[in-house]
């Protein structure tokens, strides 16, 4: 996804507001082994046995993190809260929640050690994610930087002719102004920050792009769009004959191409450098065979047609969304991802991953309910203010995930370990 002048200036400028690029420069890069050295070893118990299960739950209690609804002491009673959530409430859909990490991440806004929360009900997940988070802590953890964000909402107009929509568009770039202007007056968060056009014969697809603050935004751009297009029935010259609130066009829940043309929620990019040592010790393989594997396999998933080119972004990423209160089908444009496996001039590996459309929020939706609250208080990302923190650690987890998976196959280990773990 490539981004023009202006909204460059936008991103660089953004990401001065937190440090200098100097004083950003360092705070991303990978910690040193002496720094690893002096980093907290205590570990916690990993058995299935109740009693594996409060030493876990007594383990993250002395880090100040309470868990009362998820371990069950307390119990959800407030069904009125669950206006905006659900309709025709019967009960809850329990689904385990693992323990992985930490995961040392070194981002902008995502620094130091998290224990990350995960639902699942496929056994080997949470620990081959975990092998992964071991080794990049070992590695001096992974650099993980959200770059840039957005989300839209695409309504489609059709008139008789393309000369209508010829004046049609020239009308909507000269109305930009009050197009803010009504953004403003319905949502205190939500910003437009640019409408882009797509015509086809006589209809044209308007794409309003908008930041929503720390909430995932789909109903809120809905909301502001559609103020929007009762503003342009009411004052443009000619009534369309047909008119949709969502052309179908803008990649809400679903894997699309414009993941890589444009921005979708937030786009993240993580990278690790994992010495030839860590990878033998840990993760039982050597660079050479994991770069040699995931050549192979990008070769494979790029014949299969997928967009993008992972292994498994979507296997952590719904387990943490399911955990945090995510809008869970936005898995389909989340999981897009680039990853990227070779070998560098030491000898040691070097793995990225960039994820484009990244579509999460810390406000808004699930976020209000009480065990999706504690699973984001247990990585400090309950609130406003934390969005971009939150997609910087999504970002890490995925990563440590793509690590795991290509170490397991480029040995032969990928079976053995779900025989062992997934049955």
């Amino acid at each position: 996804m490539s981004q023009d002048h202006k909204r460059v200036e936008k991103i660089i400028a953004s990401l001065e507001n937190e440090n200098s690029f100097d004083e950003l420069a360092k705070q991303v890069s990978a910690k040193s082994a002496k720094e690893v050295a002096a980093m907290d070893k205590e570990q916690y118990a990993n058995d299935y046995t109740v009693s594996g299960q409060q030493s876990r739950l007594a383990f993250l209690k002395k880090k100040g993190v309470d868990l009362d609804f998820v371990q069950g002491t307390k119990r959800f009673e407030d069904n009125e809260s669950l206006k905006g959530n659900i309709e025709n409430y019967i009960g809850m859909a329990q689904i385990p929640i693992g323990l992985a990490g930490p995961v040392l991440i070194n981002g902008v806004h995502a620094t130091g050690d998290f224990f990350v929360p995960l639902a699942t009900t496929e056994g080997a997940l949470v620990a081959s994610y975990n092998r992964g988070m071991k080794a990049c802590r070992l590695a001096g953890g992974i650099t993980s930087v959200c770059i840039v964000e957005g989300i839209q909402r695409s309504p489609f107009f059709k008139f008789d002719t393309v000369g209508v929509v010829g004046k049609f568009v020239k009308w909507i770039r000269n109305n930009m102004d009050e197009f803010h202007e009504i953004v403003g007056q319905s949502s205190r968060y939500a910003k437009l920050v640019d409408v882009k056009t797509n015509v086809e014969g006589n209809s044209v697809i308007l794409t309003f792009d908008f930041t929503t603050g720390d909430a995932s935004g789909q109903n809120m751009v809905t909301i502001c769009t559609d103020q929007i297009c009762r503003y342009i029935l009411a004052n443009f010259e000619t009534l369309p004959n047909e008119w949709y609130i969502e052309s179908n066009y803008s990649g809400d829940k679903k894997a699309t191409s414009n993941s890589f043309a444009h921005v979708r929620g937030k786009k993240v990019t993580s990278e690790i450098v994992l010495h030839k040592d860590i990878v033998k010790n840990v993760l039982k393989t050597t660079p050479q065979k994991i770069a040699k594997y995931w050549q192979s396999s990008t070769l494979a998933v790029i014949q299969s047609g997928s967009i993008g080119a992972q292994g498994h972004v979507a296997n952590g990423l719904t387990a943490l969304f399911i955990a945090c209160g995510q809008d869970v089908a936005c898995i389909s444009e989340s999981s897009i991802g680039l990853t990227r496996m070779e070998v560098n001039k030491d000898g040691n590996l070097y793995v990225s991953l960039t994820l484009p459309s990244l579509a999460v929020g810390t406000v808004g939706g699930g976020t209000s309910l009480p065990t999706q609250q504690e699973c984001l208080s247990m990585i400090d990302c309950l609130g406003a203010g934390k969005a971009k923190k939150f997609a910087e650690i999504c970002c890490a987890l995925a990563l440590a995930g793509e690590i795991s998976i290509a170490s397991a196959m480029s040995v032969d280990h990928f079976t053995s370990a779900h025989k062992n773990l997934g049955r």
